[in-house]
């Protein structure tokens, strides 16, 4: 089991691998900023999609990580 300090090293990873380390640190700040609700937004993020268009998308996803 990870502790809490090794996850957010990871999380802030995994952001500014994806986003560059300004867009990480902007997105941070803004979930700091607002009520912001992680689970209702995970149940919103798919929302209207079937499962096959989500594994699609997924797939898609890990191939642009690829090819970085």
């Amino acid at each position: 089991m990870r502790t809490d300090t090794e996850i957010k090293m990871a999380g802030l990873e995994v952001l500014s691998d994806n986003l560059g380390m300004i867009e990480a640190e902007r997105f941070i700040a803004l979930v700091q900023r607002e009520r912001f609700d992680y689970t209702k937004w995970r149940e919103n993020l798919f929302k209207g999609l079937s499962g096959e268009e989500i594994s699609k998308k997924a797939m898609e996803h890990q191939q642009i990580l690829k090819n970085k």
